[in-house]
């Protein structure tokens, strides 16, 4: 089933009835621009000033921003220790503990690390001029029109008000900045432009997610160029580097320290309007703020127009404007935080959670959604990475004695694999490529997507066919031991059979035949035969366990992820009794301790609800009162302290609407069937593309 109706929806007026509005200090709830490849989150002024009043990091990173800490020849793999781990008398090697060399364990997972390219803000001077606190600025109005992806501020300092327009280019990463007020003509505002340091500076990524100001000799900031119109600023880090360009039309503008620049605009006129633009280049065209602003309003308004809609407009649930908040503004986050050249770090462009680095297993939660709402191009430049990166995991699976190619787990912009406790024994993100890929290819059924990416499935698939073992007293193919769940609490030593893996593994391999026919290529046996006899997951008592010898799924482990549902939502269950995962869904739903479990797991639980049939339940799931289901004032799924923004949550959120709103396979004849049909909901959608 597929909606691709045309644009009755007035979708404008819907999504601007969910702009984020800001009055006063959100210390959780920064709003953010950017455009895929960068991310600008800012505070109420519009942009970086007051930075410490808020929990969350104002950021400013790119998908080419990274560094390595000493060069990035500093350790090499060979340096890390591995541990053995038996897979039915084969030993396999994994980087799961420090061993002797600690600090290369450790350097390999900090880097290559995302930096902070530019903390940039204002300046404000009282009368005799002095800093003016944040405190004395009165009558906070700061609103991001989603349309336009124009962010307006305003305020008042001393009854004087003050309007900053702030702006990221869609086509370059420029921030483009316009401020009114007459406080300029007395000189009371000035813009301040300064570089942190780029090292982390401890193990525990957690700790080091703010901007650091230490050690300002571990970088450089050369002058290239300054004049009355640009300052343009060579930064170097060890072997790493980018140029920041800064078109500031006018004004004087002098070097305070080695790393930090002030701007007094002119005092001619009550406006002013500069833009910094970022880049591993020397060269770059530099645009004004008008120019800029255009641009990224026809890219918005293009953005919104085009692709799938849903509006909940009309429905008499008290729950459905929030539910409808959330999928506007998940839209808007995952576009700009998402949507780039390599998979996104859970944070987006936020600020660095696990150093930086992307979790693949993750990718899927924040990409899979783009073909489903009629995006497909979005998914489609993450993917190419995967291209880039074969390699490296060919040699992982080469390794460790397998066929094919195992996709690493944490990974920098090199797709190298990071040394983890957990994240090596990790196995469920090596079908993401192929379900990706397939999602892609769903779309629009273009051979060319077969063509750009049978390798990248086939090799997956040969990996996915060799890691199978056939256990002869079960006489069926199993999975593990050594391996993790995506419920990762589970030892790998003693995990065996995790229903979500097991029902992955079949999909993958059933999925990687189907190209082969498409291709009118020779089926390979191995995977025919594996796909055919894997071990179907054990249950107890009617309900599924967590993996086959987890009898205490429901007592000690009803903890983390519970993943064992997502054999039969995120996949379609080939080898799942329905009413025993129906049981499963429902002990969940009772007895999962909820404050431990993370962002995507709501809209998982809400899949595997919708395909049961069970329609209440499925939004009950979106909207369940939950810490880690919290969606702030800018839309980011809120988990803890330290992790306030969490787009796998997003991501997941626009994964279980497009289901329910489109169906899946199998429900070509029912209209919306993820959604109640108690008479609360009115759902009106276009646009969506059908799931598995």
């Amino acid at each position: 089933m597929s909606y691709r109706g045309g644009n009755s929806l007035n979708r404008k007026r819907i999504v601007q009835k969910h702009n984020p509005k800001i009055r006063g200090v959100e210390w959780l709830s920064p709003l953010s621009i950017g455009n895929g490849e960068l991310g600008f989150s800012v505070d109420f002024t519009g942009l970086q000033s007051f930075p410490g009043l808020y929990d969350t990091p104002l950021g400013t990173q790119s998908n080419w921003g990274w560094h390595s800490t000493g060069g990035k020849q500093r350790f090499t793999g060979s340096d890390v220790e591995y541990q053995q781990f038996d897979h039915y008398g084969h030993k396999v090697p994994y980087p799961m503990k420090p061993g002797e060399n600690e600090e290369a364990y450790h350097w390999h997972r900090q880097n290559p690390h995302r930096i902070q390219l530019v903390q940039l803000g204002f300046d404000f001077l009282d009368e005799h001029g002095q800093p003016i606190d944040a405190k004395d600025i009165r009558d906070i109005n700061q609103e991001l029109d989603l349309w336009s992806g124009i962010l307006t501020s305003s305020y008042a300092i001393d009854g004087h008000k003050v309007e900053v327009k702030t702006v990221c280019d869609s086509y370059t990463d420029t921030i483009a900045v316009q401020i009114a007020s007459p406080l300029l003509l007395k000189g009371r505002i000035r813009v301040s432009l300064a570089f942190p340091s780029p090292d982390v500076v401890d193990n525990n990524w957690s700790k080091a997610t703010k901007l650091t100001w230490t050690n300002p000799e571990r970088h450089q900031t050369e002058e290239l160029l300054h004049s009355d119109e640009r300052l343009v600023l060579q930064r170097v880090m060890d072997e790493d580097g980018y140029f920041t360009h800064w078109q500031k039309n006018g004004g004087h503008c002098e070097r305070i320290s080695a790393h930090h620049y002030q701007l007094t605009p002119s005092q001619e006129q009550a406006e002013y309007d500069f833009a910094v633009t970022f880049h591993a280049e020397k060269n770059v065209e530099l645009l004004k703020f008008a120019e800029i602003a255009e641009r990224a309003a026809s890219h918005w308004a293009d953005f919104w127009e085009s692709g799938a809609f849903v509006s909940f407009e009309g429905s008499t649930d008290q729950r459905a404007m929030e539910l409808e908040r959330r999928v506007i503004l998940s839209q808007y986050l995952t576009a700009i935080h998402s949507s780039g050249s390599i998979p996104p770090q859970e944070t987006g462009l936020m600020y660095n959670s696990w150093f930086g680095k992307a979790h693949l297993e993750m990718h899927w939660w924040h990409a899979a959604h783009f073909p489903l709402w009629g995006r497909s191009d979005r998914l489609d430049k993450s993917l190419t990475w995967y291209r880039e990166i074969l390699p490296i995991a060919e040699d992982i699976a080469s390794q460790q004695g397998y066929l094919g190619a195992r996709w690493p787990k944490m990974v920098g912009i090199d797709g190298k694999q990071s040394p983890s406790p957990v994240a090596p024994g990790l196995i469920w993100q090596q079908p993401h490529p192929i379900m990706l890929a397939e999602l892609l290819y769903r779309s629009d059924r273009d051979p060319a997507i077969l063509a750009k990416y049978k390798e990248i499935v086939f090799q997956t698939a040969a990996f996915m066919a060799d890691f199978a073992v056939w256990d002869a007293d079960q006489e069926s193919y199993v999975l593990g031991p050594p391996l993790i769940p995506a419920q990762e609490c589970h030892r790998m030593e003693d995990s065996i059979n995790p229903p979500y893996e097991v029902e992955y593994w079949k999909y993958g391999l059933e999925t990687a035949l189907e190209w082969s026919k498409r291709l009118d290529i020779a089926v390979e046996e191995k995977w025919v035969e594996v796909a055919n006899h894997l071990q179907k997951p054990r249950a107890l008592d009617g309900i599924y366990l967590a993996h086959q010898d987890c009898e205490d799924t429901f007592t000690e482990k009803n903890h983390d992820h519970p993943s064992m549902v997502a054999a039969y939502g995120i996949l379609p269950g080939t080898m799942i009794n329905k009413e025993w995962m129906r049981n499963t869904l429902m002990k969940v739903k009772k007895e999962w301790q909820w404050e431990t479990a993370w962002g995507w797991d709501f809209p998982m639980c809400a899949m595997t609800a919708a395909r049961l049939g069970e329609r209440e339940l499925a939004v009950d799931f979106l909207l369940l009162d939950a810490i880690k289901n919290t969606h702030l004032t800018n839309g980011h799924n809120y988990q803890r302290k330290g992790l306030t923004a969490y787009l796998p949550g997003n991501g997941g959120l626009l994964i279980a609407i497009a289901m329910m709103v489109a169906g899946w396979d199998g429900t070509d004849n029912q209209d919306y069937p993820g959604f109640p049909e108690n008479g609360q909901w009115k759902v009106e959608a276009e646009g969506f593309q059908s799931y598995i």
